[in-house]
């Protein structure tokens, strides 16, 4: 009877298989070859034959071995341009990162337990993209989590641990030796994997993976142009520079004073835990999100959202809903917006707040009357104007980070 082996022990016996290989082809290459002894033996014995050259060939060879020798010191500027190209590998191998959705420095994952990492398809945009999505509010979406880890696909019961937004679920010893999560995000992924808070897996938790591939060129673009690294993070300087780049880009004026103090709040928004400085993944993030409003449409942004984030939404409507004739209104509205980042904390929430005017245009000012006002108040909002208006606010809500990376509206 044969004996069934889990991916996870196939996956082992393939790189086992594949360091004895590498083994072996450095031992041949570290192997000293016998044709150079052999032709050491030969050039003793003509050794006689050459000390009977004519000078004139003795003055060629001399002058042969001095070209030799002063070629094979690089100069200062060999040496510069051999680190200035050092320096753009690493940024190619960066960007490549960026395109494939792989944010892991290659030196900071240990090859010699590193299971291989999953290949991420970019989506395309389908045909009816922008059609609308019935979604119907009475008919509840609970699709079971998966049954095998994601990784291996084993199954061990109490040891998995289910992703918030996909049915995804996990092995911590998995997700270590692929090298996506360090030590810190697999203890909150055990801390929170269980409870109602939940954890978000490495495909959901990247937005940058819901851009297409014409989406995240353009953004990759203005990165480019505004010399932006990727993987490293940001000072407040550079990202008023960074706006001040695109706000000439798009609209050839530089940003305003009152514009100036909205990127700075959306800087503190970014660094909840005041470190002086924004990650690269949340600038990564707020910058995918500002793709995603720029060029999806309210119904497409609606087709990105798993059964999951739909029931939830659901839930949060059903639960305004209470004179059940199908509206809430809009402050309810407003009010369930903040529901989906219930992972913050009290300091980021306090961000929160000095980045609410960053928004559209608010009740305070000026250029909304008061007629507008009321009118926008007074207007119900129905459980499909619900999903789509607040769509964008879930996506925005799936990172593990505590940073906020949409500006919440008043």
């Amino acid at each position: 009877m044969g004996v069934l082996m889990s991916k996870k022990q196939q996956l082992e016996k393939v790189q086992k298989c594949n360091a004895v290989v590498s083994a072996f082809q450095s031992g041949i290459k570290d192997r000293p070859a016998p044709s150079k002894q052999a032709d050491g033996e030969i050039e003793e014995d003509e050794a006689p034959a050459k000390s009977s050259a004519s000078p004139e060939e003795k003055n060629t060879e001399v002058a042969d071995e001095g070209e030799t020798d002063n070629s094979a010191g690089p100069s200062t500027s060999q040496q510069a341009s051999t680190s200035a190209k050092d320096e753009c590998k690493i940024n190619q191998e960066a960007w490549s990162r960026l395109r494939d959705g792989k944010g892991v420095e290659p030196e900071d994952l240990d090859k010699s337990h590193q299971l291989t990492p999953p290949a991420f398809v970019r989506p395309k945009r389908e045909a009816d993209d922008d059609q609308p999505l019935e979604v119907e509010l009475e008919k509840k979406e609970q699709p079971p989590s998966d049954e095998m880890c994601d990784v291996c696909e084993v199954w061990t019961a109490d040891d998995l641990y289910p992703c918030r937004i996909c049915t995804r679920v996990f092995h911590d010893g998995c997700l270590r030796e692929l090298g996506y999560l360090r030590a810190e995000a697999l203890q909150e992924m055990r801390d929170t994997a269980h409870t109602v808070t939940g954890w978000s897996c490495y495909y959901c938790d990247n937005l940058n993976l819901l851009l297409t591939e014409e989406e995240l060129y353009s953004l990759m673009e203005t990165f480019k142009q505004c010399k932006i690294i990727p993987e490293s993070c940001l000072v407040s300087d550079e990202l008023l520079q960074y706006h001040h780049f695109v706000s000439k880009q798009q609209f050839d004026k530089d940003l305003t004073d009152e514009q100036e103090e909205e990127v700075l709040a959306q800087f503190a928004a970014l660094d909840p835990e005041k470190k002086g400085h924004i990650e690269w993944s949340d600038f990564l993030y707020f910058e995918s999100l500002a793709v995603l409003r720029k060029f999806r449409t309210e119904n497409s942004l609606v087709r990105l959202l798993t059964a999951k984030e739909r029931n939830n939404a659901r839930s949060v409507f059903l639960g305004l809903n209470l004179d059940k004739d199908g509206t809430i209104t809009r402050a309810e509205y407003r009010q369930a917006q903040q529901s989906w980042f219930h992972k913050l904390n009290k300091d980021s929430q306090s961000c929160n707040v000095s980045i609410s005017h960053v928004g559209p245009i608010c009740e305070s000012s000026p250029a909304s009357s008061g007629s507008e006002r009321s009118k926008t108040e007074d207007r119900p909002v129905t459980w499909a104007d619900f999903l789509k208006e607040s769509a964008i606010y879930i996506l925005a809500s799936r990172p593990n980070s505590s940073a906020m990376h949409i500006r919440l509206p008043l």
